[in-house]
């Protein structure tokens, strides 16, 4: 798993480990990190150019130390003053605000950035001027290649829009784990072994009914797309079977293209509302009825509110994009957009499940505020008909028997790992993705973790 810690956090395990070493070891810790990653950079560091943006707090004594450490290994460097420079440098060190600054940068500061514009950045823990604990960047900020952070990750490597600002991340171990080490952290990420061990593998007396059930109620005779999409996103080989309820000229097609769907019955889990137009409201409150987990999509999150009439149900996994969610918490897109961590906690709070805000770190959600980011996925996963694949392979976990958050998450670390695999660096189309997900799951760390009932 790889955890983000907050501020707070990290501050309260650096003065527990710093009351038990030498005083300036962690800095140097820190610093000959920093030193050999920023080398690792440059490939070679003889007659390099470094510039070092230093500011008066911890990240500016790492930056000075790990300067030093570049000389030492044949680095020109200058602390500053780039309008002095009489070469371009090969690298900014940028060590200006430390994780207990404010977000933003001083004129000075985006003064020096804007004379190197165009040089790569290496960022000291997080990139000057973001916000460290929500992801946010409300105010002029550093643009990094990479940033090398210490001890644990921070919040703002995994959420956009500041990740976007982060770069390539790099973590150096400094010895937050020890002792008392670090608590629970409140954002996390799955990385392939997590994947592993939550998915649930069939054991040797289970059958297709074991293995979960599935029921999409999805697509209409303006949308048929819509609904075969989802039925393929269930249909990846997870769970044992899946059912279609829905309009009648999209089940025809869907048993053309999926001759191993069947239709009504007893199910574990449902996907509701892709391409259900006006039918998406009934359809949604027939599935509540059933008293299963339910992933609730598009057009039937517009009908949530009326469905649940006041009430909560925490077996439901809402998977809006932030247009939808805007619409839902009554906001413009483009708050949605600056505060993804924001508005993903207070929709799980408000309708007591939880949230997968779609984008390109989804933020997976739950009531108590505890966030799992996808950073699995390639930007041609930005294409019509992908979120009604990931509905249809959420569902399927979900039907397996997992929890909701753990469906959630681990639906949208497949579906990004498939989409990946599938694109090889070039474009997809949504139909793709969900024969990509068995692909991707059989590359994964073998668990043997028989399925749970």
């Amino acid at each position: 798993m790889r955890r983000a810690h907050t501020v707070e956090q990290v501050r309260a395990a650096e003065a527990e480990l710093m009351a038990r070493l030498p005083e300036g070891t962690l800095m140097q810790r820190a610093a000959h990190g920093l030193a050999g990653a920023v080398a690792d950079w440059l490939g070679s560091t003889y007659g390099r150019r470094v510039v070092l943006l230093v500011g008066s707090g911890d990240n500016g004594g790492d930056a000075l130390y790990a300067g030093a450490l570049l000389a030492r290994r044949g680095a020109g460097g200058r602390i500053g003053e780039p309008r002095r420079l009489r070469e371009r440098p090969d690298v900014v060190v940028d060590g200006v605000v430390g994780i207990g600054g404010r977000p933003g940068l001083k004129d000075a500061a985006s003064s020096s950035l804007a004379l190197l514009e165009g040089v790569p950045v290496v960022a000291v823990d997080t990139p000057s001027g973001v916000d460290v604990d929500s992801g946010e960047t409300p105010e002029p900020h550093v643009r990094a290649d990479l940033t090398v952070t210490f001890g644990t990750h921070k919040p703002c490597h995994l959420v956009d829009p500041a990740a976007q600002a982060c770069g390539a991340v790099q973590l150096v171990d400094i010895g937050l784990d020890g002792a008392e080490g670090l608590p629970d952290a409140p954002v996390e990420s799955l990385q392939p072994a997590d994947v592993a061990r939550l998915l649930q593998v069939p054991g040797p007396d289970d059958h297709k009914y074991t293995r979960g059930v599935v029921g999409v109620r999805a697509g209409s005779a303006t949308y048929p797309g819509a609904g075969l999409l989802s039925v393929a996103g269930a249909s990846c080989g997870l769970a044992g079977m899946v059912r279609y309820v829905g309009d009648s000229a999209v089940a025809d097609r869907v048993r053309e293209q999926h001759p191993e769907v069947v239709g009504a019955g007893r199910v574990q889990a449902w996907v509701v509302g892709s391409g259900g137009g006006d039918a998406a409201g009934d359809e949604l409150a027939a599935a509540l009825a059933d008293g299963v987990p339910t992933v609730v999509d598009a057009d039937a999150l517009k009908h949530l509110e009326a469905v649940l009439d006041g009430e909560t149900r925490d077996d439901l996994v809402l998977t809006p994009h932030a247009g939808e969610l805007a619409a839902l918490l009554g906001v413009e897109r483009s708050e949605v957009e600056a505060r993804q961590l924001h508005h993903a906690q207070v929709a799980a709070e408000r309708f007591g499940c939880v949230v997968a805000l779609k984008g390109r770190h989804t933020l997976v959600t739950r009531p108590d505020g505890r966030t799992r980011v996808t950073t699995t996925g390639t930007p041609w996963l930005g294409t019509a008909g992908a979120g009604d694949v990931l509905g249809g392979v959420m569902g399927a976990v979900l039907a397996t028997g997992l929890d909701p958050w753990d469906a959630a998450s681990v639906g949208s670390w497949l579906h990004g790992a498939a989409a990946t695999l599938v694109a090889d660096g070039g474009p997809i189309v949504a139909g793709q993705v969900a024969g990509g997900v068995a692909e991707g799951g059989r590359g994964l760390p073998v668990v043997s973790t028989p399925a749970r009932r």
